[in-house]
């Protein structure tokens, strides 16, 4: 296992909506997934950050009603757009997802690096071993 020199800020994408039929425990299950991952990356040293976390509480407080209406457009993917801007590298989880996979193209854009597995990423070197 290779080691990062210092904690990378991570954005774990995965699918949200993809193949769930907007169906809430599926939903909550494609969540719960990305959660997962980004614990095994914190736990690893670094700071894991999903699109999910940031957005869906911004939905819930301008009232979104529903996976896809208008306010969903709004916010969910330009928070996640705006995110990405901030981290050192992405983590594609989970099967199909047109969301996910522009999180990868506009990362590689960036030149930042993606990652497609959580054995890929790098454990962080412990701050004594610096």
């Amino acid at each position: 296992m290779t080691t990062a020199p210092r904690p990378l800020m991570i954005l774990v994408a995965g699918p949200y909506r993809s193949g769930t039929g907007d169906d809430p425990r599926k939903l909550e299950a494609n969540v719960r997934a990305m959660n997962e991952a980004a614990l095994v990356l914190f736990r690893a040293g670094h700071l894991p950050v999903t699109g999910e976390a940031l957005a869906l509480p911004l939905l819930e407080a301008a009232g979104g009603a529903r996976p896809g209406d208008a306010l969903f457009q709004e916010v969910f993917h330009p928070v996640a757009e705006r995110l990405l801007s901030r981290c050192d590298a992405v983590l594609r989880i989970g099967g199909p997802s047109v969301g996910a996979d522009m999180m990868v193209a506009q990362a590689r854009e960036q030149g930042l690096d993606v990652y497609g597995s959580l054995a890929d990423v790098p454990a962080v070197v412990p701050a004594a071993a610096r």
